[in-house]
Order: C-alpha cells, then structure tokens, then sequence
C-alpha cells in the first residue's frame, strides 16, 4: 500500500510538473478546431461546421505566434450552401497560472488577423476581404502534451462583394499537441544546467 501511495504521490509530481512546461518558450503548439457552432448576428438559424488548423511557436512563456488556416461550408434543406475560408496570423496569449477548479486547465485569449471570405450559392451574396477575431477560451490539459479546448469567439470581416462587412459570434471546440521545444525536452532530460 505504501509503494502504490509513494508512485502515485511520484506520479502526481512529475505531471504537475511537466504541465506547466507545454507553454514555455520555445514549445510549438499544433492542432485546431474541429467543430464550430455558429450562431450569426445577421441570420441567427444558420448552424455551420468548419475545420481550423492551427500552428504556433511559443516566443515567450505564455505567449504564441503562428498562422491558421479555415474551411467551413454551411448548408441547410431548401436553403443556399455557404462557403467560408481563411488563412492568416494568430496570437495566443496564456493567462496566469493553473486554474485552481480544473488544476490543468488554463485561460486564454487568442486574436487573429487574416484574409477570408463568405461565399453565398445562387446570388446569396459574398464578401471576402480582411478577416479579424478576438476571443477568449479554456485549454484542460488531459495530458502533459495535449489539451482539449473551448473558445468563443467574435468575428469580422471587411472587404467588398455583395455585402461589406460580415460578423458572427463562434463556440468552437477543438485540440492542440504541444510539442516541447529544445530548451523545454533538454530540461526534462535533467541535460540543462
């Protein structure tokens, strides 16, 4: 009992441990959306699914840089089917430590700046042009490397076509691999001095 007790304690330890270290400096971080609810500000009955990789590098603790790219196609019985696309820059910025409700999870806030567009079939209108969103969210560590997340976000796009401007409110889910960086896998190592 004493052993089984010791190893979890052991255990516990090195998780918590290795848990804090995926956004550090130098960790890349790889994944995306997989689903996408969509409630629109200008047709609040549209319901969309969409896919959204996303990479990034961590240039600070805490703080991430990197591009995504978005595909989502939206369709409906006896309605037009919608087209939208996006690639461009995204930041991800960590706040404070482990959240004390969930101990692996973590807040975040995540900002985009892009190219996109939403295309409408049959004459149902278009805009494509700057794509930008700001949003916050929540990462639970289901692993030292993995973590599951939710984030909602507020988007605008700019630009011409039939209509010049478009904005909606996103409730996404999705996942993200961290990938230690050198400095991060030379720790766990015990290789760092």
């Amino acid at each position: 009992m004493k052993k089984i007790f010791i190893s979890s304690l052991f255990s516990f330890a090195l998780f918590a441990g290795v848990a804090n270290a995926q956004i550090q400096k130098g960790n890349v971080m790889v994944g995306g959306n997989l689903t996408n609810i969509n409630l629109g500000l200008d047709d609040p009955k549209i319901f969309s699914v969409d896919i959204t990789p996303k990479a990034a590098w961590f240039i600070q603790d805490n703080l991430a840089l990197g591009g995504y790219v978005n595909f989502g196609l939206e369709t409906a019985k006896n309605s037009n089917t919608t087209t939208s696309y996006g690639v461009g820059a995204l930041g991800r910025y960590y706040a404070g430590s482990d959240v004390e409700v969930l101990r692996h999870g973590r807040f975040f806030a995540e900002a985009t700046a892009g190219i996109g567009g939403v295309n409408v079939s049959k004459g149902g209108g278009n805009t494509n042009g700057l794509n930008l969103s700001v949003g916050p969210g929540f990462a639970y560590f289901i692993t030292p490397n993995i973590g599951l997340e939710t984030l909602l976000k507020y988007n605008g796009l700019v630009g011409f076509g039939s209509a010049t401007t478009q904005n909606n409110l996103n409730l996404s889910f999705g996942f993200q691999i961290y990938l230690p960086g050198q400095r991060t896998a030379n720790k766990v190592k015990g290789d760092v001095k």
